[in-house]
């Protein structure tokens, strides 16, 4: 796995290595909406996750998720972690937290 010191320098790590789609959380789904494309917990996986605490500012603690589609689409996804953390299903709760420990 990389090693990434910044929010930043992992986005644009991933997007050099073709993590190009940028997902946002939906309640039971992850969505590009620019390239209209919305995905389930069991069409994608997980294959990377960074988390960075925020040592100054708890404004900037986040994981930054490279995942990709059974279909071999690639993207990111970022969250603030803790007390940020939007309301999700359960089924996409479970394979977001999996890979945070």
């Amino acid at each position: 796995m990389y090693s990434y010191d910044s929010l930043m320098e992992a986005l644009d790590g991933l997007k050099e290595r073709g993590f190009n789609l940028n997902f946002n959380l939906k309640n039971d789904h992850l969505a590009c909406e620019e390239h209209d494309l919305f995905w389930h917990p069991e069409h994608f996986e997980i294959v990377e996750v960074y988390r960075f605490e925020g040592m100054t500012d708890p404004d900037e603690q986040a994981a930054v998720y490279a995942i990709q589609s059974d279909e071999g689409q690639k993207g990111v996804f970022v969250s603030a972690y803790g007390i940020y953390m939007d309301a999700v299903s359960e089924e996409l709760l479970k394979k977001l937290t999996m890979h945070t420990h």
